[in-house]
């Protein structure tokens, strides 16, 4: 099995960043390194899809079981995921983490963060699953607090190690469930062992907690947003890009795979969580200034969208409608894929953007597009995709996503019949939210006139930054103009999962991908790319051609302002305006403070906009407030004599012994 030879690698890259770290080759190393060996977990990843099962045991971990690894098709695709997405960030890593000013902190859990995301992936028993996952909370807590020094990211990381455990305690618990009164801790038994209806729902819950609260689902989604801006932003791309992927994973092997067949009901909640997560998720980054926390909220918006597909599939599933389920569960994985595409180069833009004016607010920024000209191209495209424009692999998910809507059969639970259409919805406002949101950040990042002078003199990103950042756009291209390929490929995970698969799509004419047939519906991204190009080209001849060969220069219109400060232009926040009064009035409490001046007074007037996040006031902050009070309540405990403590323990064992003799 080559990846368990790859993890052992990545540790002992983490070794030596942590040995030296200090030393300009050190980076090299360390960020070539794990290069090299993501590049084997995308290969690895992309064999076994098709291979044979690999099964490994090694003679640590439980004394009766050893640590037990596993490389299926499920594991290959996610691991291809890990690989794809590690590469990426350590390419650009290999440009940007030059300026890093304390490598210590960064180099020896960069790889240690890699390696832990590979092994809860390959796994096959319980305690190898929570190790690896804690290895990557600990690990990618240690990056989020690279940079400690700055304000807010103490905080972040705070919050973030504590969302962090309670996810762990949460899996803990799915698979002591799971494990049963035998102890079957490895993944065969648990198979083998199906547990009971009420048992089922309860790792059902337990595991949308656990594996939720990573992957960013609401109410569970407060960390993200505070802890994905705070990491440098190559590790940003990948705890954004690759980490929450590993978090659907756990979903899917646990849900899918060891907890055996499960009731309709589990798709109604799924997929209400789902249509809750994309919606709240894109309203909140539209209303953001910030570039990372906007890109991070954009994560939680598209991780609901990757849970609408996987609660359909449960959904069809579940009624035995294992063709629907195949198209859903196909559509949520090629939309992680196209995820960890657009957003891993996305926040390769915001770093390099970043990088070159020091600037996250976007009313700082403007008129990058002429200094960092191939920046401006490559997030172009990251936006195009993430705002779901055709003929972009962002398109090409969410279309099979709604085709999997619009596909349900007359399901006899009303539960299902409201539910869907409702998600339906759900989907289709944040698909238009999204592409609003990121027309906002890319109009005021990178076009108008410089609003700051860190903006006036920004230079492009360096060539690796640049080379990583233009090779995800290939790819967000290519796997838009060609999702048949895609699709074919994801066949054998879907196959295991769902005992079906989508048609053969490659079979088709001019590449042409139907979901179920193409009389009922069908989608051509060669077709709509080379209608696009023609187009393109067709227009600019005819503008070369039949326009005037004479050049007069002249002002643009000013509107009748021609004072060319970047205040007349537009802003991020009046950009967003229009939808914060819609829905920010009642979701978010927000609120527009107009200060006039008095006549006759020359200070100029201001609006001040406030925005509440409703989760963490409504649940996490008053939480909070009650373990401080009891805490502190709590603390005169530490002062008590010896007699009182003895009084406690003893009043302890009664209360106990009392328990078990009802008990029993």
């Amino acid at each position: 099995m080559p990846v368990a030879l790859t993890v052992p690698g990545l540790l002992v890259l983490a070794l030596v960043g942590a040995a030296a770290a200090r030393l300009a080759v050190t980076r090299i190393v360390v960020y070539g390194g794990s290069l090299v060996f993501c590049a084997g977990l995308l290969a690895a990843g992309v064999n076994a899809l098709t291979a044979p099962v690999a099964h490994l045991v090694l003679p640590i971990g439980l004394p009766w079981i050893g640590l037990q690894l596993r490389v299926d098709a499920l594991a290959g695709f996610f691991l291809a995921l890990i690989g794809l997405g590690g590469a990426g960030a350590s390419l650009f890593a290999l440009g940007y983490a030059r300026h890093e000013h304390h490598p210590e902190r960064v180099l020896p859990f960069y790889p240690a963060f890699l390696a832990g995301m590979a092994l809860v992936v390959i796994a096959d028993d319980a305690f190898s699953f929570l190790f690896a996952w804690e290895l990557m909370s600990l690990t990618s807590w240690a990056l989020v607090l690279a940079h400690h020094k700055e304000a807010g990211n103490t905080g972040a990381g705070f919050v973030y190690l504590i969302m962090a455990t309670f996810s762990g305690m949460a899996l803990l618990l799915a698979f002591g469930l799971l494990a049963g009164p035998q102890g079957a801790y490895a993944f065969d038994a648990m198979r083998a062992h199906p547990p009971t209806t009420a048992i089922a729902a309860t790792v059902l819950v337990v595991t949308l907690i656990g594996a939720g609260s990573k992957a960013g689902l609401v109410p569970l989604h407060v960390w993200l947003p505070q802890a994905h801006p705070a990491a440098p932003s190559h590790v940003s791309a990948l705890m954004s890009g690759v980490m929450t992927k590993v978090a659907i994973y756990g979903f899917i092997r646990i849900v899918f795979d060891l907890l055996g067949p499960t009731e309709w009901w589990s798709g109604t909640v799924v997929l209400a969580l789902g249509g809750a997560t994309a919606v709240l998720g894109v309203l909140h980054a539209v209303m953001e200034r910030d570039l990372k926390r906007l890109l991070a909220y954009s994560t939680v918006e598209n991780i609901g969208i990757v849970f609408i597909g996987l609660g359909l599939a449960l959904a069809f599933r579940a009624n035995g409608f294992t063709a629907g389920a195949a198209l859903a569960l196909t559509a949520a994985l090629f939309h992680a894929l196209n995820h960890t595409l657009f957003k891993s180069l996305l926040f390769f833009g915001a770093g390099a953007v970043l990088d070159a004016t020091g600037q996250r607010d976007m009313e700082t920024l403007g008129g990058l597009i002429h200094r960092m000209p191939r920046t401006a191209v490559a997030v172009l495209v990251g936006c195009a995709a993430i705002a779901a424009l055709p003929p972009l692999n962002g398109f090409a998910s969410e279309w099979l996503t709604f085709q999997a809507v619009l596909l349900h059969p007359d399901l006899p639970q009303w539960g299902l019949k409201l539910m869907i259409p409702v998600d339906g919805a759900a989907l289709a406002l944040a698909a238009a939210l999204a592409a609003s949101c990121f027309v906002r950040a890319y109009g005021i990042c990178f076009l108008g006139r410089p609003r700051s002078q860190a903006a006036a003199q920004a230079r492009e990103a360096d060539f690796w930054s640049v080379a990583a950042m233009a090779g995800f756009a290939g790819l967000c291209l290519l796997t838009g103009v060609f999702p048949g390929a895609v699709i074919d490929t994801l066949a054998p995970v879907v196959q295991t999962l769902t005992t079906a698969r989508m048609p053969v799509q490659l079979s088709n004419t001019w590449l042409t991908i139907a979901p179920v047939a193409a009389s009922r519906s069908s989608y051509n991204g060669l077709l709509v790319f080379g209608f696009i190009a023609v187009s393109m080209i067709l227009t600019l001849l005819a503008v070369s051609r039949l326009s005037t060969r004479g050049v007069r220069r002249a002002p643009p219109w000013d509107c009748g302002f021609p004072d060319p400060t970047p205040l007349s232009q537009y802003s991020a926040g009046s950009f967003a305006q229009p939808i914060r009064r819609v829905f920010a009035t009642v979701l978010f409490r927000a609120k527009d403070t107009v200060t006039m001046p008095p006549p006759g007074d020359s200070r100029p007037a201001t609006i001040t906009h406030h925005i509440t996040d409703p989760v963490w006031d409504g649940v996490y902050a008053p939480l909070g407030r009650a373990v401080l009070w009891i805490a502190e309540k709590a603390n005169v405990l530490q002062f008590l004599t010896i007699r009182r403590y003895l009084g406690f323990v003893f009043g302890a064992l009664v209360v106990l012994l009392m328990a078990l003799t009802i008990w029993q």
